[in-house]
């Protein structure tokens, strides 16, 4: 069997008692996942060769019960997994799958609880923007909320009618707070999926999530050129901020975080190839006469696996967001100042050049269907679902026919 299952120490995460997790080390398929035991102990009363805590631990009042307890669950879980087998299922589940039939669904009945659970998730899938945002959203539930937990049930009609109220009257915008209403769905909707919550008591087929109009973030074609032909000096931090707008515009309005991530090797026959970091999109846009010399400029003495831009100076992935997060506040600071030397009244900001590559594609009567797939949008209206991709050439074309206009 490819599966098993260890009683171990957790020495990579240290709590702030100095004790460390004992968990239950889940091996399915050559990956590995842990499952809580909810107790922890000083490493030096850890024995590792019998996977037990050393009987002079005086931090628990019986540690032989805690011990057999351990290995009551241990056994629990490898019988559990027998059966899996014999039913001839474990080959064809996941790791993850095989953690949520072994875990008792208990553990995340509470809401806070199994946001927690999806927050521990999305960050072992290196989605770590993604659980930035759910725990910003969560840490607005927890103060509405005086940080008293609640089950799914609890979570209905009223409370979200409460949740909004209570929002809005301390000042927080109509967009703003709907941001975080939306992860709430979302954690919802993921909750009933995993069986946590009932699909009975949902509360949002009866609530609106409630928007207003945005002020308009695009730019005239005039600022845009106004942009382009700034004249900074190589080593100034103004010259590196203008580029990096003038790419994200010339890149049809590619995100700050996708030109951090972009590498040499996502140069190809005149093409920059890339897949979209927030939905995995693919892109193959054409290397425009206007967009050349800016990669050249930041391509020079380059291997393959470095990152054209210097944004990203690490491989760990929370590490990578952490420098996308700093580079892109000071980039939006010196966006401020690059609008005063354009002399532009419009704000600018990282998502300016994404705003006005599609204004500027909509004025030229460019199909929405076209703008849709340039810009990466995942969702269009019904009809539009049913037409066919558009020919890469043509998507050159409509990219040509905005940038020429620079």
């Amino acid at each position: 069997m490819n599966t098993s299952i260890v009683i171990t120490l957790d020495t990579r995460r240290e709590k702030k008692d100095g004790t460390y997790p004992i968990i239950f080390r889940l091996c399915h398929n050559q990956k590995t996942i842990p499952i809580s035991t909810g107790y922890s102990v000083p490493k030096k009363y850890w024995d590792e060769n019998n996977r037990r805590i050393k009987s002079s631990y005086k931090g628990i009042s019986n540690v032989m019960r805690v011990n057999n307890f351990l290995e009551k669950e241990k056994a629990n879980y490898i019988d559990k997994i027998t059966v899996l087998k014999d039913k001839k299922e474990l080959a064809y589940l996941s790791i993850q799958e095989i953690k949520n039939k072994l875990s008792p669904k208990k553990n995340y009945e509470t809401f806070f609880c199994y946001s927690e659970h999806l927050i521990e998730s999305l960050i072992e899938q290196n989605r770590i923007g993604t659980a930035r945002s759910y725990k910003t959203a969560v840490n607005s539930v927890k103060k509405f909320r005086n940080q008293k937990d609640f089950t799914f049930n609890e979570l209905n009609y009223r409370f979200l009618q409460n949740y909004e109220a209570y929002f809005l009257k301390n000042g927080y915008s109509l967009n703003g707070f709907a941001s975080f209403m939306r992860t709430v769905r979302a954690i919802y909707n993921k909750a009933i999926k995993d069986g946590v919550a009932e699909k009975d008591g949902y509360p949002f087929d009866r609530f609106t999530i409630r928007t207003e109009p945005t002020k308009k973030r695009a730019i005239s074609l005039e600022s845009i050129q106004k942009i382009a032909n700034l004249k900074y000096k190589p080593s100034s931090a103004l010259f590196k901020s203008r580029n990096y707008f003038m790419l994200s515009f010339y890149l049809m309005g590619a995100s700050f975080t996708d030109l951090a991530h972009l590498q040499l090797k996502n140069i190809v026959d005149g093409r920059v190839q890339y897949k979209r970091q927030k939905t995995g999109k693919h892109y193959d846009i054409k290397i425009s006469p206007q967009l050349q010399p800016i990669l050249d400029y930041y391509t020079q003495g380059k291997t393959k696996e470095d990152y054209i831009l210097p944004v990203i100076r690490s491989k760990d992935s929370k590490e990578q967001y952490k420098h996308i997060v700093r580079a892109r506040k000071k980039y939006n600071k010196r966006l401020r100042l690059i609008a005063e030397d354009a002399e532009i009244d419009t704000q600018l900001t990282s998502y300016v050049a994404r705003h006005t590559f599609a204004s500027l594609a909509n004025n030229l009567a460019i199909p929405v269907t076209a703008i849709s797939q340039m810009l990466g949008h995942q969702k269009l209206s019904t009809t539009q679902i049913y037409l066919a991709s558009l020919n890469k050439k043509v998507i050159d074309n409509y990219n040509d026919k905005v940038i020429s206009m620079i």
